[in-house]
């Protein structure tokens, strides 16, 4: 008998097919050759069954009857895509032995489990593991097939995620619809989401601008100038600020401190998909969505990268050889001039910023494979090329300055000055738009700096700049796509977010499609960029909240939920103990909402921010006038 081969889609299907059985027969649906035969789901065959499907009494939505907790859940096949499950099964019939050759993460184990499960298929199972669709790689995955046990624990967080997200979306969603006669979409993802958001905006229309006075001194010393700003408390007077100005301008200033650092920049660590649609979104104004989408063309249809639904940006040592064979695939293309500048030598094993395995666990980071680009298309091309600089600019030294912090005197004021030079260009040379060479507060120089403390200097003029404090900015798709991933924590250090990856809203596959489900039911509309909720989705936060459910509208904690789930895959937990809690939320959201006070239709209406503010306005001027 023969072995099936199961993959994930059509085209990886065909691509693993053309390898191992180059001479099978096309039959559509399927290939067959000597010693296999190669199908393919097509995403998800199946899904858990709706509530009806356990009592006829839930076609008809009444908070009474929730919650519902299915004991065992009970799945069904999607109607579109029926016939393709009966040829898996059909074809099962004809082998002894079946090959998971799904996506090689949580939801490819989760699609080829419920097709097992379903279909009662009781082959003995491997497992292929690989992280690209390229000819060698799959020559060399074949040969090492793992079995599918050793994947037991990653099915059980998938199915605990599916059922988890099932019981709180759908019991939630039910209670709050039906209480309010609106229909309301609650999630145990989105609607943490959807709160950042919420929370944001309230921020932004609460903020209280307020005027203050920078006085920034021109300073000269031989062929050297630079400025230095006033250093004291905020200036809010306009009167002290012109008088600092007034009795600085023209006068003698001393050097009283200087001091100058050495200091190195690295290249930005390789992309995980989150990373790589965070800088989609900031410099093509990509969606994640469709950043998603294209990374998976460039890895499923054109074969260039590695597997993109990953969450490491760190490779481990067997990577280094395919990392060194794919710069020198680069070499004789529009990259070759950036090629020729590289060292391989600088990656390696030892190299800890690039190398490290403890911190790569399903995947390793995404890389360009050895494959030459043939025909993309534009924004196909444009995302590729940024996974082409950040893979190159690892094989290039980092940038290095030279750091200087200046303390300038003048009569009893004292201005504060940073200048950061460039020494040497390393990795930056890659990018040509010069990114990050201005930072706030802080002159860049290429040139030499000079400086004499012992000189005295010449100030030229002294300067008032009126400016305002800003409000937080509204999110963007990259900048909420941050958030979910620290699960709301805002994290500048590196090291905290690595931290607290684990502890994301959602998953780096999961993340677009919760934005974009956002989206579907009306709860934020986009400004260009700009992510803006609509007073539906401002109401429904509310509601939650006013119904003492504010676990369900935390992303931290609903983070640490997803912590659990990646526990539970890695075997450092149970699963039941996890879906037990779980109902035991449902079963409180339930009663917490029967309790509230339903609310007007009228409520929900679609309305953007802009109107909001404008309504806070009016009630603001309203309440001064009434004083």
């Amino acid at each position: 008998m023969k072995t099936l081969v199961i993959a994930e889609k059509p085209d990886m299907g065909r691509n693993i097919a053309a390898v191992i059985e180059p001479k099978a027969v096309n039959k559509r649906s399927y290939l067959e050759g000597e010693h296999y035969i190669v199908t393919w789901a097509i995403g998800h065959l199946i899904t858990l069954a709706e509530p009806e499907k356990y009592d006829e009494k839930y076609k008809r939505w009444n908070i009474h009857d929730l919650p519902i907790l299915p004991v065992t859940f009970q799945l069904i096949p999607y109607p579109k895509t029926i016939n393709q499950l009966q040829l898996i099964a059909d074809l099962a019939k004809r082998c002894d032995r079946l090959v998971n050759a799904c996506d090689a993460g949580r939801e490819g184990q989760y699609i080829f489990y419920l097709i097992q499960h379903y279909l009662h298929l009781q082959q003995p199972v491997k497992r292929l593991w690989i992280s690209d669709l390229t000819a060698e790689t799959i020559r060399n995955g074949f040969p090492q097939l793992r079995n599918e046990q050793d994947f037991a624990h990653l099915t059980k967080a998938a199915k605990a995620r599916s059922e988890a997200d099932w019981i709180i979306g759908m019991n939630a969603s039910r209670a709050f619809t039906t209480k309010h006669r609106v229909l309301l979409s609650v999630g145990r993802v989105q609607t943490p989401v959807l709160a950042l958001i919420y929370d944001r905006q309230l921020e932004i229309e609460d903020f209280d601008s307020q005027t203050y006075y920078d006085v920034v001194a021109h300073f000269t010393q031989q062929d050297t100038t630079y400025r230095g700003i006033w250093q004291g408390d905020r200036l809010l007077d306009k009167n002290i600020a012109i008088q600092i100005a007034t009795d600085t301008t023209g006068q003698i200033g001393h050097i009283t401190q200087y001091e100058c650092k050495e200091t190195k920049e690295y290249a930005q660590k390789l992309y995980d998909l989150t990373a790589l649609q965070r800088e989609a979104n900031a410099k093509l104004a990509f969606s994640a969505k469709k950043t998603l989408d294209l990374a998976q063309s460039l890895y499923e249809k054109h074969k260039l990268i590695t597997y993109p639904r990953t969450n490491s940006n760190y490779v481990t040592e067997q990577n280094i050889p395919d990392m060194h064979r794919a710069l020198e695939a680069l070499r004789h293309t529009q990259y070759q001039q950036l090629v020729e500048g590289a060292n391989k030598a600088l990656v390696n094993k030892n190299n800890r910023f690039i190398c490290n395995p403890a911190k790569v666990e399903d995947h390793h980071a995404i890389l360009p494979t050895a494959k030459k680009a043939q025909t993309l298309t534009p924004d196909e091309r444009n995302l590729y090329d940024l996974i082409i600089k950040r893979f190159i600019s690892q094989f290039y030294p980092p940038a290095e300055y030279k750091i200087h912090t200046i303390i300038t005197a003048v009569h009893s004021h004292e201005f504060k000055t940073s200048v950061k030079e460039q020494t040497h260009v390393g990795w930056k040379k890659i990018y040509s738009d010069g990114q990050d060479k201005q930072e706030q507060d802080e002159e860049w120089t290429d040139l030499p700096f000079q400086i004499q403390p012992t000189i005295q200097v010449q100030n030229l003029q002294t300067e008032v700049n009126e400016k305002h404090t800003q409000p937080p900015k509204p999110y963007t798709e990259g900048t909420l796509l941050r958030a979910m991933e620290s699960a709301g924590k805002q994290l500048e250090n590196e090291e905290l977010r690595e931290v607290m990856k684990d502890a994301g809203l959602g998953t780096p596959a999961t993340r677009a499609a919760t934005i974009e489900r956002l989206k579907q039911v009306e709860y934020i509309t986009m400004q260009g960029k700009r992510i803006v909720i609509t007073n539906k989705g401002r109401t429904a936060v509310e509601l939650i909240r006013q119904a003492g459910i504010q676990l369900l509208t935390s992303p931290e904690m609903t983070g640490l939920w997803e912590r659990r789930l990646h526990e539970i895959s890695r075997g450092i937990a149970e699963d039941k103990p996890f879906m037990a809690k779980v109902k035991e939320f449902a079963t409180h959201i339930v009663d917490q909402v029967r309790k509230q006070a339903s609310v007007a239709k009228s409520s929900f209406d679609r309305e953007s921010d802009s109107t909001n503010k404008t309504k806070k306005s009016i009630r603001k001027k309203r309440a001064a006038s009434s004083k």
